[in-house]
């Protein structure tokens, strides 16, 4: 334990008798070893000896602002070191908020992706769809004339793509008369000619995610500051304004279109658009149709 006190180690230190890096490596020893001797004398060891070593590469400023007009070089540092203990456990506290609340936003994402809706559930396998999907199925796919239309559920299904998965697709293909892997094909194709626009979807949402964590992390670190504190209204504002481009990214994310064009439908098929206008257009009033003699029932 070093048993100088820091007045008599400065005044070597003026003397000459201390080069630079050993007076600062003095100091550094002093404030280890004698921590009782500090106003940081109630803080826990580990908590105080991490703080010593955050403060170590400030020390050379702190000597070099030092101007000896009343106040003891002891009592100089007892005041720097008080100071900036409060901005060290600001930054502490501000670090262990940011990583609460990303872990506690990332909790409930998680648990949504684990729980993520699918088209095909435990009762929903390959082997045996649900009766009631095979049912809507069956009454879509036949025309007025009581004929297999399997053109109509094919672009349908390629329309919306965006939420159909292989392992649905492959369950899907034999009730309505189309080849599995034919059916995988297509959606291949269909998802290839989107990609482009896919891709910025996928991305857009990564930036919402950001975004999101960014305003759960503000609105935590309000709480460290006093209202008429000028921090806190600094971060309120930055709070305010990354809610407000949050807001502006969720409704471009709303409004991003998800499914394909009946264009892109066509030329996938090998049929003219005006056709795929004309089955989606017959499905949907068939949809409502069935879903208000449902309703009735």
């Amino acid at each position: 334990m070093l048993q100088q006190s820091l007045n008599e180690l400065y005044s070597e230190y003026l003397a000459g008798e201390l080069a630079r890096t050993e007076f600062e490596g003095s100091i550094y020893s002093y404030l280890i070893y004698n921590q009782e001797k500090t106003c940081l004398g109630h803080w826990k060891r580990d908590d105080y000896e991490d703080y010593i070593s955050w403060f170590y590469p400030r020390l050379r400023k702190a000597i070099d602002s030092y101007k000896d007009v009343g106040a003891s070089f002891d009592a100089y540092i007892a005041k720097v070191l008080l100071i900036s203990s409060k901005e060290y456990r600001v930054r502490i506290t501000s670090n262990e908020i940011t990583e609460y609340s990303s872990w506690s936003a990332q909790i409930p994402d998680f648990f949504v992706r684990e729980e993520t809706v699918s088209y095909m559930s435990a009762s929903n396998t390959p082997a045996n769809l649900n009766k009631n999907v095979e049912n809507v199925i069956a009454k879509l796919i036949i025309d007025k004339k009581g004929r297999r239309s399997t053109r109509r559920i094919l672009a349908l299904i390629l329309k919306c793509y965006y939420y159909v998965s292989d392992d649905f697709a492959e369950a899907i293909a034999p009730r309505i008369g189309i080849d599995s892997k034919e059916l995988i094909e297509k959606l291949d194709e269909i998802r290839s000619i989107r990609q482009k626009k896919d891709d910025a979807i996928f991305y857009l949402k990564e930036r919402i995610y950001t975004q999101f964590l960014r305003c759960h992390i503000y609105e935590k670190k309000l709480s460290l500051y006093h209202e008429k504190d000028i921090k806190h209204n600094k971060l309120k504002l930055q709070y305010e304004k990354a809610k407000q481009r949050l807001e502006k990214m969720r409704k471009r994310l709303s409004v991003a279109r998800k499914d394909a064009t009946n264009q892109q439908i066509a030329e996938i098929i090998g049929i003219s658009k005006g056709t795929v206008d004309a089955s989606l257009h017959r499905l949907k009033a068939k949809w409502k149709l069935l879903s208000k003699n449902a309703d009735l029932n």
